[in-house]
């Protein structure tokens, strides 16, 4: 018995020997941490010596980085294995080189829209867009029968406003009409008709259109496209309603010729419909000699179909429109318009694509063509102007 109770008491010592052993290794520990950082963060200071990220707080690379492209290769390369599975062991059969397998049949590709045809529709622009205008592209892509009714309104009620302004109010000529007049209603059908002029006022277009005949004038199935600017008429709702009913087609200038608006007009043309452009790409209110926009030699380059160019030059229409405030409409002033000669240009591009010539020196090419029409088109049209004012 006397046995037993001593064998207890040094059990008893050897713990609390124990015991005091770790408390002086605890203290040791903590007397330096507590010194250097203060009594309160020693306890941190340990904890922060064990504690590691976890693996799903950690920054993963994306593949905008380098590290993250290093990482997507190196995965394309070696597929990872879950943390559940085996070590596999290849035999000499498994290493050997397999046939490639057959694809399965897919369906044939479907020719791509204007949107998706080339990578640089997506390049990031500085333009900013405060209202969103992507849905009238939609809208005058697959016009319903509301849409049409719709447009037949505005297109009336513009038609005859501008006539009676134009032509009534205001002392108009116009040389060389009936050349317009026959490429509208008399040109083979399926051919596309593509006007270009000068822009000396905001009221140019849907002015000039009060030369025609009310029949043109007044008719949304003859009427022409037109690329507006869409900081200017495609503010809001109502206003992109509006001119998107007059088929107006929103521009968004400085995102270049790869946009939306001069893929429309592509495909207007490709419907063998009539689509306008100001090639000077903005109202020349100095009426200075600017370097044409290329985007009217896209529309001719890329275009399915061959349009027939019809050039046109006016004066006093910033007459009728002063460019200044408070931009009030004008009556009895002289305004001169006149038709050019139709310019045949499908040898000169059907040499381009033969010789293969690159798409931006074949813009820029056709679009000197037509800069050099304007140059003869505009001394012409301003000798008549003077010749009315004497």
């Amino acid at each position: 018995m006397l046995m037993a109770v001593c064998t207890k008491l040094c059990d008893l010592r050897h713990v609390r020997s124990a015991a005091a052993s770790a408390t002086r290794r605890f203290y040791w520990e903590l007397v330096p941490l507590a010194s250097a950082n203060g009594p309160h963060r020693s306890i941190f200071a340990l904890s922060a010596r064990q504690y590691q990220q976890a693996p799903e707080t950690r920054a993963e690379p994306d593949e905008r980085s380098t590290a993250g492209l290093h990482k997507q290769e190196q995965t394309e390369q070696r597929p990872a294995l879950s943390r559940k599975s085996s070590p596999t062991v290849f035999s000499n059969q498994q290493l050997q080189p397999q046939p490639p397998s057959q694809p399965p049949a897919q369906p044939p590709p479907q020719p791509p829209t204007m949107s998706d045809r080339d990578p640089r529709m997506n390049m990031p622009t500085a333009v900013q867009i405060p209202y969103n205008i992507d849905w009238i592209f939609q809208k005058q892509r697959c016009p319903s029968r509301v849409w049409w009714l719709a447009s037949q309104f505005v297109i009336t009620a513009v038609g005859i406003f501008s006539k009676i302004l134009l032509m009534l109010m205001n002392k108009t000529r116009v040389y060389n009409k009936e050349r317009l007049v026959d490429m509208i209603s008399k040109r083979p059908q399926g051919v596309p008709l593509l006007t270009v002029s000068n822009h000396y006022s905001c009221f140019d277009d849907p002015g000039i259109w009060g030369i025609l005949p009310l029949r043109q004038a007044c008719s949304t199935n003859r009427i022409r496209w037109s690329m507006a600017a869409h900081d200017i008429c495609f503010t809001n709702k109502y206003h992109s309603m509006f001119f998107m009913f007059g088929k107006c087609i929103p521009v968004v200038r400085g995102c270049g010729v790869y946009q939306e608006a001069i893929n429309l007009c592509i495909e207007k043309c490709a419907a063998g419909q009539w689509v306008h452009v100001f090639p000077e790409g903005k109202v020349n209110m100095e009426k200075q000699e600017i370097r044409l926009k290329w985007g009217v030699g896209r529309i001719i380059y890329e275009s399915p179909k061959m349009p027939i160019i019809l050039p046109m030059w006016h004066e006093g229409m910033d007459d009728v429109l002063p460019n200044v405030e408070p931009y009030v409409l004008q009556w009895r002033k002289r305004v001169t318009i006149n038709i050019g000669q139709p310019m045949d240009l499908n040898d000169f591009v059907d040499d381009l694509k033969k010789r293969q010539v690159p798409e931006p020196t074949a813009r820029k090419l056709i679009t000197d063509k037509i800069q050099e029409e304007f140059r003869v088109l505009r001394m012409e049209t301003e000798q008549l102007h003077r010749e009315r004012q004497q």
